[in-house]
């Protein structure tokens, strides 16, 4: 069921595998569909806003992470990774993102 209220998504860097020449641990992105809000983003890459692209909208019209498969249980926090699979195949690595969700 899709909630008439709205939610900001604070995506945070957890985790590298490898090398991301883009972001750093604790980097974030804020999002206040359908807006990135700019001032509190410390970067983003396409490979790795591709992949949250089809969710981003579904979470903050309060569909939950458990739902979409980003956790396990209930709440308002979830987990995804960009596409790049890293070394022995790319010279890249792989971020974990931590996905956490505000009512505005």
């Amino acid at each position: 069921m899709i909630s008439e209220e709205k939610y900001r998504l604070v995506i945070t860097v957890k985790e590298i595998r490898g090398n991301c020449p883009v972001f750093n641990v604790g980097d974030r992105i804020v999002v206040e569909s359908p807006e990135i809000v700019v001032d509190k983003t410390d970067n983003i890459c396409v490979h790795a806003f591709g992949c949250m692209l089809s969710i981003i909208v579904a979470l903050s019209r309060g569909i939950s992470f458990k739902q979409l498969g980003l956790a396990k249980e209930n709440g308002e926090k979830g987990y995804i990774q960009c596409l790049d699979p890293g070394k022995p195949y790319t010279d890249g690595g792989t971020v974990l993102f931590e996905m956490k969700r505000e009512r505005i």
